[in-house]
This record gives C-alpha cells, sequence and structure tokens, in this order.
C-alpha cells in the first residue's frame, strides 16, 4: 500500500502560479499510475491530471489542458502539478491519487489510494 502527501497549496490571484507536490511513501513509486483530482465546494470530484509510471505520458482535463503541467520524479517519490495562469474557477481542494496500472486514467474509480487534498484558492 501507498501513502499519499499532498502540500503547496495556498491563496492566490487570478494568474498567478502554484506547484501542488505529493509525496508517496509505504512502496515502490515507479510501480504507481498517478493522478490529480479536485473538488470545488458543492461540486463533485473531477478529474485535473493523470501520468504514467515513467513520467513520459500525461492526460488533461480540458479545462486546465496548456496551463498544468502534471510531472513525477521516482527517485524522490514525488509527483508535481504546476499551476499556471490561475483562474477563480480552479479554486478547489486538490487530490492526488496512486493505482498499480501504469496507464494514466482520469476515471476516479480507478484509483484506490488517496491523499488528503491540500487546498487551492484563487481570489479575482
Amino acid at each position: 500500500q501507498v501513502q499519499l502527501v499532498e502540500s503547496g497549496g495556498g491563496l492566490v490571484q487570478a494568474g498567478a502560479s502554484l506547484r501542488l507536490t505529493c509525496a508517496a511513501s509505504g512502496r515502490t513509486f515507479s510501480n504507481y499510475g498517478m493522478g490529480w483530482f479536485r473538488q470545488a465546494p458543492g461540486k463533485q470530484r473531477e478529474f485535473v491530471a493523470a501520468i504514467n509510471w515513467g513520467g513520459t505520458t500525461t492526460v488533461y482535463a480540458d479545462s486546465v489542458k496548456g496551463r498544468f503541467t502534471a510531472s513525477r520524479d521516482n527517485a524522490k517519490n514525488t509527483m508535481y502539478l504546476q499551476m499556471n495562469s490561475l483562474k477563480p474557477e480552479d479554486t478547489a481542494v486538490y487530490y492526488c491519487a496512486a493505482r498499480v496500472f501504469n496507464w494514466p486514467s482520469g476515471r476516479e474509480n480507478d484509483y484506490p489510494y488517496w491523499g488528503q487534498g491540500t487546498q487551492v484558492t484563487v481570489s479575482s
């Protein structure tokens, strides 16, 4: 089993950037496909980005494509989400998730392991 801890959230103005970090422990990190999801107040959790074992393949939600970049450093057991040109509608709790399959998935139910989340608030 893998344990996940997110960090890097905060309060920023529209147009700013943030980098979220997901630190993993417990099992070999490189054996897990990883994903980022978010949940805004009053809304269901939604897919943001996903990345395969080696970091060579990424997929993104249309709403963040071109602004967000997912990456990973398997030597540091860490995944990142670089968020640029942030908008108020990006305000949410951001979660990282892990699955024991290579191919990045945008389906929430494909991920059995989840972190506790980090709050991102973007003011207008």
